[in-house]
């Protein structure tokens, strides 16, 4: 399953391109979105060591055999992408705003570092039985 990529302006960023994670990070109008982006990110670092960083789409993207998640700041929120993950976690998001792949938090919420970190278990769970599946066909 895809991702929904995010369709408006990231009006909390520079106009200029990232070249990397930190770029982007550091173009982040929002000090409240920057920390909650930071904590984000190393999260993620932490929970899927083996994913590789990248821009892609013009936000930060973890990548092991294919798109894992991906973050982006907004003007008023920041968003989540863990793709369809998110329907597994539909009773523990209750009170974010979600839709088909993505959560979103408004700019001064605390970071759910525990539901991320199960977010993050299941869909690398998901990457690796793919993997695995894909090595022995």
């Amino acid at each position: 399953m895809g991702l929904d990529w995010p369709t408006q302006n990231l009006a909390a960023m520079d106009a200029n391109k990232s070249a990397s994670v930190d770029e982007y990070l550091a173009q982040v109008e929002s000090p409240l979105a920057r920390d909650f982006l930071s904590q984000l990110r190393a999260i993620i670092q932490s929970e899927v060591p083996e994913a590789m960083e990248t821009i892609s789409y013009g936000i930060p993207t973890y990548k092991f055999n294919g798109s894992i998640v991906c973050f982006g700041a907004f003007k008023n929120h920041c968003s989540f992408f863990p793709g369809s993950t998110v329907a597994e976690f539909t009773e523990e998001l209750k009170g974010y705003k979600i839709s088909k792949g993505t959560i979103q938090f408004r700019h001064g919420d605390d970071l759910p570092q525990a539901l991320i970190r199960a977010i993050l278990r299941t869909r690398f769970g998901d990457r690796h039985e793919t993997n695995s599946s894909d090595q022995t066909t």
